[in-house]
């Protein structure tokens, strides 16, 4: 017990000598510093879709693009309880540190662990159980030849779910520690993996869909390997402790209360990707003009989700990276140098939306050729037109993601929740649904903007009031 409390003290000084440089430093030095390992885990987080994307697009064909995409709102939802989980434990991990309550912090490290590898192991056998009518939900048209390709790739992806959740899940508590770079180490390793393994699946063994989806399992099982071999390790501060574990519900509910706003914006933004699916099936043959356009449909959203899912990434590091710093200065009332931290990280985050904005609409048809390369007429003419349309208001998404966080630093996480749900929730899913039928597919298309004119409008009122006070505070 005398050298684990040595180790608490010292792991606790580091972090208070690190935590007063929140205070002094310079501000655009310290987002650099903290941005940059979470904009490099962020992108490596994309990568696992992204390069699956790539080379299905190349070494198969676009329709099979179309099948990944009913597959994504399974994989948002398996990522909901891993941030369930994951950020609930670390919030708990965190507090019991600064409390010197070690012990309660490894039981709730080892709370999680169990809960997400028992979630992990339930979702894949519920998959399993139940392949056909999940997938039917997903929003094919009958008859799709996308739905054969979903069938394929997920069937395979759902073994990874138990690798997936501890990974993702635990990589939050490796953080809350003060080890942010295992996390990073983890992400990139298995991206680099997935890469690697796409390469020899697809090219080389030609196991096409079926080939991404083992080169995702097998690298998700490696990246968990690696995270779950650092916190059963000596340089860990909280350790897993299995054999020394006694569940306790009261535990169970605290971390799922600290981890549920994260875990329902992803279930929501799972709605939308369902909703998404089902008008592309829905209104694609007929407004595309082809048998087989709701396919084809699928496939353009598909391209144009992970474009913008790239350009939005270094954006969610940036917010990352900011939020310690607007946090501590805050906490220790320099309003001054919150009103920097947030301009800086606006300013950064807004630079990165404009020039992949420029690139959305100057490069659409290059994008789309990026990942369909022998693309059909049909899908050449909907993919470009739509990435430019979705994406219409690109410049303003870096405000809108770093002022929302700016709300849960000042205190006020409902006001964060009610404009992450505003735009996800409460205007676009009406959208959508309105839209689409008047207007058919376009009318889905034209949901997005829509939707991110309001968020912006009424974001923009709400923090305009925000930093009007900040200001007053600090005399300026």
């Amino acid at each position: 017990m005398g050298s684990d409390n040595k180790l608490v003290k010292l792991n606790m000084i580091d972090k208070s000598a690190a935590a007063s440089r929140l205070g002094t430093e310079p501000v655009g030095k310290l987002l650099l510093k903290f941005s940059i390992p979470a904009i490099t885990g962020m992108l490596a987080t994309a990568l696992y879709n992204v390069v699956d994307r790539i080379f299905i697009g190349h070494a198969v064909n676009e329709i099979a693009l179309g099948g990944i995409s009913l597959v994504l709102p399974l994989m948002t939802i398996g990522m909901a309880f891993a941030m369930l989980f994951g950020i609930g434990a670390a919030n708990m991990i965190s507090l019991r540190l600064g409390q010197g309550k070690k012990h309660e912090a490894e039981n709730g490290l080892n709370h999680c662990f169990l809960l997400l590898a028992g979630t992990g192991i339930f979702l894949l056998a519920a998959g399993l159980c139940f392949l056909d009518p999940v997938l039917s939900l997903m929003g094919a048209a009958d008859g799709s030849e996308a739905l054969g390709y979903a069938r394929d790739y997920f069937r395979i992806t759902l073994y990874g779910c138990p690798f997936f959740l501890v990974s993702f899940g635990l990589s939050h508590c490796t953080r809350a520690q003060g080890f942010p770079g295992i996390t990073m180490i983890a992400m990139i390793l298995g991206a680099v993996l997935n890469i690697v393994f796409d390469i020899i699946f697809i090219l080389w063994f030609n196991w096409g869909v079926e080939g991404a989806a083992w080169a995702t399992v097998i690298s998700q099982f490696i990246s968990s390997v690696y995270i779950l071999r650092f916190i059963l390790s000596s340089k860990a501060v909280v350790k897993l402790k299995i054999g020394l574990f006694k569940p306790k519900p009261a535990i169970i509910m605290q971390i799922m209360a600290l981890g549920s706003a994260q875990a329902l914006l992803q279930f929501l933004i799972s709605v939308v990707q369902i909703l998404y699916n089902k008008s592309a099936g829905w209104y694609g043959e007929i407004s595309l003009g082809t048998a087989n356009g709701g396919d084809i449909a699928l496939s353009g959203m598909n391209i144009t989700g992970v474009i913008l899912m790239l350009i939005l990434m270094p954006v969610f590091g940036i917010n990352q990276g900011a939020q310690p710093i607007l946090g501590y200065n805050y906490g220790a009332k320099m309003y001054d140098r919150v009103l920097r931290a947030y301009l800086s990280a606006i300013t950064a985050a807004t630079f990165i939306c404009i020039v992949g904005f420029v690139m959305v609409q100057i490069f659409p048809v290059q994008l789309v050729k990026l990942f369909a390369p022998n693309g059909s007429p049909a899908l050449m003419e909907f993919a470009p037109r739509a990435m430019r349309t979705m994406m219409i208001l690109m410049p303003f998404a870096g405000f809108l993601v770093v002022s929302t966080n700016l709300f849960v630093v000042t205190g006020r996480p409902k006001i964060s929740i009610f404009l992450s749900m505003l735009r996800q929730c409460i205007i676009l899913i009406p959208c959508i649904i309105v839209f689409g039928k008047f207007w058919g597919l376009w009318g889905v298309i034209v949901a997005t903007p829509v939707a991110d004119g309001f968020s912006l409008i009424i974001t923009g009122v709400l923090i305009s009031i925000e930093l009007k006070k900040l200001r007053k505070v600090s005399g300026k």
